[in-house]
């Protein structure tokens, strides 16, 4: 077994494409209109699917907003450099949430970006991370 995809519902589209492939560097590996369900999937990534983790970007027509609730956390995305990744991040007209540092209680350098509909992504600097 393996981790195949997240998804996510996103109120527009192309605004969170946009964000995903310009400002986190992920490619937009495919793209598919559902007209009797009246939605559109897109899977962006890192790399293919067969044999990467992607996300699926929901669009469910008509729907311009989703609260993301109580329950999910974030995406983890592990980054060279937290805090270069956080200075390109504001260099492409995104929002940094939490600034890279050391996590509280701990040695792990972390930041937090927000995508368009408010999602957390945090980002994990290399070679930082402590035993969970």
């Amino acid at each position: 077994m393996r981790m195949l995809h997240t998804m996510l519902r996103v109120g527009d589209l192309e605004r969170s494409i946009g964000f995903y492939t310009q400002v986190l560097g992920m490619k937009l590996l495919r793209r598919k209109d559902y007209p009797d369900g009246k939605f559109t999937l897109a899977f962006v990534g890192y790399g293919d699917e067969a044999s990467h983790t992607v996300l699926e970007l929901t669009h469910n027509w008509g729907v311009t907003q989703y609260e993301p609730g109580t329950a999910f956390g974030h995406i983890a995305i592990e980054v060279e450099d937290a805090y270069q990744a956080c200075e390109a991040v504001i260099a492409k007209g995104g929002r940094v949430a939490r600034p890279a540092g050391p996590m509280k209680h701990g040695t792990t350098v972390i930041a937090f970006v927000e995508d368009p509909d408010g999602y957390r992504i945090e980002f994990i600097q290399k070679g930082t991370q402590g035993q969970a």
